[in-house]
């Protein structure tokens, strides 16, 4: 997956935005997708930056539903 690197038992992502309000933005997209999941991913707001971090708890590390695109 092109730009997500394994730590661990999951896999991250930095993505970086203009500001704050760009990257509260970016979480408030993925908030439905991940809830239509019922996968919730990890995230990390700083300042311009959000840090997703996917992992499949109940499984106790990294699934299909962690990299379905």
């Amino acid at each position: 997956l092109p730009g997500w690197a394994r730590v661990g038992d999951a896999i991250t992502k930095t993505y970086v935005f203009a500001n704050f309000p760009e990257a509260v933005a970016f979480v408030d997209d993925v908030v439905p997708i991940a809830e239509a999941m019922d996968h919730h991913p990890d995230l990390d707001i700083r300042y311009n930056k959000v840090i997703v971090t996917l992992s499949t708890h109940d499984a106790g590390g990294i699934t299909g539903k962690d990299v379905v695109q």
